[in-house]
């Protein structure tokens, strides 16, 4: 049994703002089964705190980072947890990195650099007689890890999992003392970014192994376009990255248990799911494929190119039904498509059993991101028999088998893909995914092939089995 300690900001089902949480929640349950013991180490945020059963003191620390802390170990929501109870630090409203009203909170560098810190003190010192062979961080609030366990003297072996490059947890230099960073590392080939310190760039420089959330994305990490200006890092760490691509929980994600719609084993079943989605979203009947989106509002997801070609859908009879918040430009701008088309229905926020609903109802489901390191969404699509759309890039490359005239006639196709991710390309994808609905027996092997294709942990979950293995095989 190989035992794990994962370093991560939030976990689903407890504290979530995106993919990121889903997945340091799933693996786990998916490790169990091939010799992995996993504990997940989490900030003590208020949803935390108040889910943690029977939570046993393990640590106690004077000074964390400007205040006293408890460590404690328990379980919530089937998972087995180490939670860091510092109220000073996470005892927060909000989100676990914004303000209620939207803005960072200014001691980010601090609050998740104390997160990595406790990762280290515990890989170094184990608790309760349980000692972790591996540190696994989870993108730059893990980063500084690895160089943690260089000053204190060294530790278990360390991966660093890049779930998203763009976010670097850069800070300036003269945070150093208050962020317990030694300045002899704060070179090129330590911590130090373009003059100031980045958490992602020390965990990058410093883990034993770095993975990333699907093959294409690790490609995609050392070029200039994809890496953030740290592709030349990555192509400095080729040979120790991976690309592991993310799986979904399947369970949470079965159409045919899912309490949230109208249970259903084979695409004929979407029916019932189509008609109280379109009741529900105030959408009338419509000749074309209802496409729906569930997505954050930002110019990574590409939600601006689908207001461009948004006419290609609807010319052809298609409709769209939205779920999603952020940017405020985009969320006006879907409002007002709303508003003006009867065939369009926007819904501003979140709702995960709506989301489920949209999923279960709509024909298609649009993932127009400029760049997408995995992606989970395209995923509960083919779960559910919601045609994908995506863009060519990352896991959306990876996960979709694109409706080619050759995949056609092999009968293997699961979605759509376009290339480049502009505007015009998408207005083609959307008339390809009209023409191909109106052909019923072509649309029916389509979703019979989505909701076949396996988007589960099994394998994914083999390959970092097999990482960790590698990194505590005697040397």
């Amino acid at each position: 049994m190989t035992r794990v300690l994962s370093v991560a900001s939030e976990c689903a089902p407890l504290v979530k703002t995106g993919g990121l949480a889903d997945v340091v929640g799933a693996l786990p349950a998916a490790l169990r089964d091939q010799g992995v013991q996993m504990r997940t180490l989490v900030p003590g945020y208020p949803a935390v705190m108040a889910a943690l059963q029977d939570g046993t003191e393990v640590a106690y620390f004077h000074d964390l980072f400007g205040g006293w802390a408890r460590i404690l170990s328990g379980q919530a929501a089937g998972l087995d947890l180490v939670v860091i109870d510092a109220p000073h630090l996470f005892a927060r409203a909000g989100s676990p990195y914004m303000a209620p009203g939207g803005q960072d909170w200014p001691d980010n560098p601090e609050r998740f650099a104390a997160l990595s810190w406790i990762g280290a003190h515990l890989g170094i010192h184990g608790m309760g007689g349980w000692q972790p062979q591996v540190l696994h961080g989870h993108d730059w609030q893990g980063g500084f890890v690895p160089q943690y366990l260089r000053q204190m003297g060294g530790g278990p072996a360390t991966v660093l999992t890049i779930h998203n490059i763009a976010f670097t947890g850069s800070t300036d230099p003269g945070r150093m003392h208050s962020l317990r960073l030694d300045p002899w590392h704060f070179h090129l080939e330590g911590y130090e970014f373009y003059g100031g310190i980045s958490a992602l760039k020390a965990g990058l420089m410093g883990a034993d192994a770095l993975t990333t959330v699907s093959p294409t994305y690790a490609e995609e990490l050392m070029t200039p376009e994809y890496g953030m200006g740290l592709d030349g890092v990555m192509r400095h760490r080729r040979e120790s990255l991976m690309g592991i691509l993310n799986g979904i929980d399947t369970d949470a994600w079965d159409p045919a248990a899912d309490p949230a719609i109208q249970p259903y084993g084979a695409p004929g079943g979407k029916a019932p799911n189509k008609a109280a989605l379109r009741a529900e979203m105030g959408l009338p009947d419509a000749d074309g494929p209802l496409c729906v989106i569930v997505s954050r509002m930002t110019h990574q997801k590409g939600l601006d190119l689908l207001l461009e070609a948004l006419p290609a859908l609807l010319d052809h009879g298609g409709q769209l039904a939205l779920l999603g918040s952020g940017d405020p430009g985009l969320e006006y701008a879907f409002r007002m498509a709303g508003e003006r088309n009867p065939h369009v229905a926007v819904r501003i926020g979140y709702d995960e059993a709506l989301s489920h609903r949209l999923i279960a109802g709509g024909d298609a489901i649009l993932v127009p991101s400029r760049f997408e390191p995995c992606g989970l969404t395209q995923m509960y699509g083919l779960r559910y028999g919601a045609v994908p759309v995506v863009g060519l890039t990352g896991g959306l490359a990876d996960t979709v088998i694109n409706a080619s005239p050759a995949a056609l006639a092999r009968g293997v196709a699961t979605g759509l893909q376009f290339s480049p991710v502009t505007a015009d390309a998408l207005r083609g994808a959307l008339t390809r995914l009209c023409l191909l609905y109106r052909d019923a027996e072509t649309w029916s092997r389509l979703q019979d092939n989505a909701m076949a294709h396996p988007v589960g942990w099994d394998q994914s979950a083999r390959a970092y089995a097999a990482l960790y293995a590698r990194l505590t095989a005697p040397r």
